[in-house]
This record gives C-alpha cells, sequence and structure tokens, in this order.
C-alpha cells in the first residue's frame, strides 16, 4: 500500500471542494504563508522515499533516496522545523478549506517526527515488506517514455549504495534490539534468493518492464536501454542482492529480536502508544482497545451463529469451522478458478456500483496474482491504484465463500476505488492525495464489506458467513494485536483465538499472526476505521432522516482523500449541518 501517515487533530470546520492549492480572492496572508510551507515539504519529501507499486508519481524518480543516518537526523530536523512553523500560525485565520488541509497536515508531520524518533528506518523490512521488494514491486509496472526508463536503470545502478545504506541501518537497529522478531523473518530471504538464482538478466524481475516498450521509443534505443539495463542488473542488481542475502542469513536474522512484544522493544511502551496513534489516529490506550475488541468478537459471533443456522448445519460452531475449512465445494481447483470467480464478483459491484455512488473514479484496475517469490508470505489480498491482487498460492487456505468480501475490500469499492478517487480530486492539495492513513482506508474497506451485504453482493448464508469471519477477523486483531504487544500474548495464543473466532485458514491464520507480530499497531486501524464510518452514517441517518442520500453520504467520505478519523467525524457533522447535500449534488 501507499505511504502510511496519520496522527490527528480534530477539524473543526469542514468546506466543500475548492482548491485550496490556488490562491484565490479570499486568501488571507495566513493562507499563503501556510500553502508556501506544505507545498515547499511536500515537493521535498517525494525524494525522500523511493518508488514502490503504490506511487502515484507521473515519472519514475532519477535517483534513489539517502537512507544515510545522516541524512535521517537531516529529515527529522526538516520536519521539526515545519512542525514549530504549523505552531506559529493561526488556524483561524485560514480559510474552512485550509482550516481542514492545516489539520490533515499537521498530523502527517506528527507522525512523520514519530517514525524519525524512534527510528523506524532502522526496521525496513517485516514479515509483509521490505525496501527490496518494494523495489521488486516498482520492476512489475510498466514505463511510458524514454526518460522513464533511462531514469529506472540510474536507480538499478544505485542498488550498491542504497542496499549499503539500508544495512547500516539495520546493523544500528540490531544492535540496539531493534527488528522485527525473528520468527517473523523465517523464509523472508527467499525474495532475495530469487532475484540471484536466475538463468539470466532477462529473466530478472527488474528487467520486466523492458520486455514490452512503448512503440514511441524508436527501436535502436529500445535496443540501447535493454542493453543498459541487463549491464545493470548484472554489475549492480544481483551484486546487491548477494551482499544482501548474506547480512540477512550470518548476521541479522539469527540475531533479531527473540521477543514478539512491542513492549520489549527500546522504549517500548511509548513506541507501541505512537503506533497505535499513527495508525488508528485515536487516542486509545492498549487496554481500552482490547476491551473494545472483545466486546465486537462477541457481538459478532451471534451473527455468525445465527448464519450457521441459515445455512442449515446441524453441528456446533467449530464443527462448523472445520466444515469451511475442509469441504472441498468451497474452494477453487486452479488458480485460474480463484481469478475468474474474482474477476466475476467485481463485475457485480460495476452492476449495483450507481445506486450507491454518485461519483466513481475515472481509473480502472487489473486483477493479477500475486507474484510467486512473495506469495507463500503475502495476506490473501492487497488492492491499490489501479490493481487487485489476488493470492494464488495454496489454494486450500483461499475459500471461496470468503471471496466475495476480499474483492469488495480490495478491489471496488474498497482500495482500488477509493485511492484512485483521491489522487483524481485536484481540489485537494497533493499531501492529501498521494498518502494513506490505515485507519481511513483500511476503514473504508472493511465498511466496503459490510456494505456488501445491502448491496446484494451475497448470494448464500456462505458468502454472508464469510463477510462476518472477516469481520471478525479484524474485531479479532484489536484483541490479537494489544494481546501480543502489550500483554504478553504468545504466538500460539494468538493463532489460537483467530482459529476458535474465524473461518481464517491456518496457513493464513499464521502469515496474519506474523505480520502484527511484526508490524505493531497496523492491524488496529480497521475495525476502529470502520466503527467511524459506520457511527458517522448512523449519526446522519438519524439526523437527515428522509433527506439521507447514501450516495451523497459515500461520496462525502471518499471526497474528503485520506483523512485522520476526527477529520472525518467533522466532515459528516457539516454534511449533516448542510442538509445531506454532497460535494457533487449533479451527481447525486
Amino acid at each position: 500500500m501507499a505511504m502510511t501517515l496519520a496522527g490527528a487533530s480534530p477539524a473543526l470546520a469542514q468546506d466543500q471542494p475548492s482548491c485550496a492549492c490556488a490562491k484565490t480572492r479570499t486568501d488571507s496572508p495566513e493562507d499563503v504563508r501556510f500553502k508556501k510551507l506544505y507545498t515547499s515539504e511536500w515537493e521535498w519529501r517525494q525524494h525522500q522515499f523511493a518508488d514502490d507499486e503504490d506511487s502515484n508519481k507521473a515519472h519514475i524518480s532519477p535517483d534513489l533516496p539517502d537512507v544515510s543516518e545522516a541524512a535521517q537526523k537531516q529529515r527529522l530536523a526538516r520536519w521539526e522545523s515545519v512542525d514549530q512553523q504549523l505552531d506559529a500560525m493561526d488556524r483561524a485565520k485560514l480559510s474552512p478549506a485550509n482550516q481542514v488541509n492545516y489539520d490533515v497536515y499537521k498530523a502527517q508531520i506528527a507522525v512523520l517526527i514519530n517514525q524519525q524518533k524512534f527510528k523506524d528506518y532502522q526496521r525496513p523490512v517485516n514479515s509483509d515488506t521490505s525496501f527490496w521488494g518494494n523495489l521488486a514491486g516498482t520492476a512489475r509496472g510498466t514505463f511510458s517514455s524514454e526518460e522513464d526508463y533511462r531514469n529506472y536503470i540510474h536507480q538499478l545502478n544505485e542498488f550498491p549504495r542504497y542496499f549499503g545504506q539500508q544495512i547500516a541501518n539495520m546493523r544500528a537497529g540490531l544492535a540496539r534490539g531493534f527488528t522485527p522478531p525473528r520468527i517473523t523473518l523465517k523464509g523472508r530471504d527467499d525474495t532475495v534468493t530469487s532475484v540471484i538464482d536466475i538463468a539470466k538478466p532477462q529473466d530478472s524481475i527488474f528487467y520486466k518492464p523492458f520486455t514490452k516498450m512503448p512503440d514511441t521509443i524508436p527501436a535502436a534505443t529500445q535496443a540501447e536501454l535493454r542493453a543498459a539495463a541487463v549491464k545493470a542488473i548484472e554489475d549492480s542488481v544481483i551484486p546487491a542482492h548477494r551482499t544482501l542475502l548474506t547480512f540477512l542469513r550470518t548476521d541479522y536474522i539469527p540475531h533479531a529480536q527473540p521477543s514478539i512484544h512491542a513492549y520489549d522493544l527500546p522504549d517500548g511502551k511509548a513506541y507501541y502508544q505512537a503506533k497505535i496513534k499513527e495508525f488508528t489516529t485515536l487516542d486509545l490506550t492498549p487496554e481500552q482497545i482490547h476491551k473494545i475488541g472483545l466486546e465486537q468478537v462477541a457481538k459478532i459471533h451471534a451473527e455468525m451463529l445465527q448464519t450457521m443456522k441459515d445455512s442449515g448445519f446441524k453441528g456446533t460452531f467449530p464443527e462448523f469451522l472445520k466444515f469451511l475449512r475442509t469441504d472441498p465445494q468451497f474452494y477453487a481447483k486452479t488458480p485460474q478458478d480463484l481469478l475468474k470467480d474474482a474477476a466475476w464478483i467485481a463485475k457485480e459491484f460495476d452492476g449495483v456500483a450507481g445506486k450507491w455512488f454518485g461519483h466513481l473514479p475515472r481509473r480502472r484496475f487489473a486483477i493479477i496474482p500475486v507474484p510467486a517469490d512473495i506469495a507463500p508470505y503475502y495476506t490473501s489480498g492487497r488492492g491499490g491504484p489501479g490493481v487487485y491482487l489476488v493470492n494464488t498460492y495454496d489454494l486450500p487456505s483461499r475459500p471461496l465463500y470468503a471471496l466475495p468480501a476480499l474483492t469488495l475490500h480490495e478491489s471496488a469499492p474498497g482500495h482500488a476505488f477509493q485511492m484512485p478517487l483521491a489522487a483524481e480530486n485536484k481540489s485537494l492539495p497533493e499531501f492529501r492525495q498521494d498518502t494513506y492513513i490505515s485507519a481511513y482506508g483500511e476503514g473504508w474497506a472493511l465498511y466496503c464489506e459490510k456494505l456488501g451485504d445491502e448491496m446484494g453482493i451475497y448470494k448464500t448464508p456462505y458468502q454472508r458467513f464469510g463477510m462476518l469471519s472477516y469481520q471478525m477477523w479484524r474485531a479479532a486483531r484489536l484483541v490479537v494485536d494489544t494481546g501480543i504487544h502489550s500483554m504478553g500474548w504468545t504466538r500460539k495464543q494468538a493463532q489460537q483465538y483467530l482459529h476458535d473466532n474465524t473461518a481464517l485458514a491456518d496457513h493464513e491464520i499464521e502469515t496474519e499472526v506474523d505480520r502484527y507480530i511484526s508490524w505493531p499497531g497496523q492491524a488496529l486501524s480497521y475495525y476502529l476505521g470502520e466503527m467511524a464510518i459506520l457511527k458517522d452514517r448512523d449519526k446522519a441517518e438519524k439526523a437527515l432522516g428522509p433527506k439521507f442520500n447514501i450516495r451523497a453520504f459515500h461520496d462525502t467520505v471518499l471526497q474528503m482523500g485520506s483523512v485522520p478519523l476526527p477529520v472525518l467525524n467533522a466532515r459528516i457533522d457539516k454534511f449533516i449541518a448542510d442538509g445531506g447535500v454532497g460535494p457533487y449534488p449533479d451527481e447525486e
């Protein structure tokens, strides 16, 4: 997914879409000052992170970023300076639209500062993602210009320098016990060996953009670029991965943190609390979240029992879960079958989209399998701008009854729908178009799963149970994540909790628990985000009565881009005060 930024300072005023990034007659000196600050920082920020598969940049960057310790200190100084300048501004003198932008931007800067203070850059890998994997994600794309190809080749030749800096950061983290838990790194070196163990450079994932190049690039130039790519892969990419592999196997993985608890990391209690704020945008303690999780698990369990009865199953709940995990009728026989079913479900949504949304994104998405080198450790699916990745590895762990919920979450109207809408909304400044706040994005996607019930996507009790199992999965995360990181839960205990309460396959439970262990706090964003959206909708429905328009409500939520939950709450309050009129009245 895209870069995750969060934090929260509640927005006290909201406005209809207006170009806060363009000077208007009402721009005050404070508006001009604010725009100058965020424009300069955002332009600089684009050079601080490497491109990945979720980047919305129009072109490939000419360089990989400097991630050295010196550069990290400079970043912290820059963001602290920005924060001080924001504190010195008079928010009340900003336009209503810029007051919202201020709240979103200040929250972003607060998260970036915390990431630097806790030195997150010393942990550029977890069970789910890695800095080298992100670079491979860029390679899976296609480029449109000769300049992009030359920039990309330049990046390939920078791999030794970039990998060296990342390894130095990881060594520093290793020295102070700040690594992912050792158990979650088992086998993650396979993604490095897959780059090295190739017969020829043309077989490399990094050569993929050169297999089919635009006809606008002359044939002779294409040949030159391909030759340069082969040389870069031979001379830079493969040697950098060899060095990394040796480091991972000899030093990093064997000596990584044995504990799975965030509280056992350096300044672990404060670190976990900062991650809760980052991913949920809320001021909640681990104990409060754990309690919410237990309450929601009990509530969803009752719905699951009723749905089990609706299916006609006569046994106990554990027997029903075993039946769902083992009966062949619920599993695809081939990877292509799974992909086809996902495509069918996506088109089913297209058939009802106009009833639920007034404003649709222009960008379409492809449905493709998760690449084989990362599939064993990857989640069941992932969506974003232009793509819905479906994991076809280990088909007995990919139940068809859960596929409708997964598809609504990852494709449309979830991630592959919401993220393009934000990027296409030119009324927002770029720092709101191109960043991703987990509580909003994951909360929206989980809300879409539940919305599928209203939209008629779930055709059988089994499919509805799949949706409820996914709701339970995210509610259980509130219990499991806080249990692991603040209450001393074991890995086995967390796995057993998911096994007993959801219909997830055991393989998926193992990969998911390892994700929570190595990525503290991220798992909390889903259900808390969905709860906020559902609460906002319920409030709007009650306040507006017959004036409530579901299309206008959804358009209002999506028009915001990715924002902290308190900012979204304030926007819905204004939606209610405005009589339920959405941001695109002509499309209602």
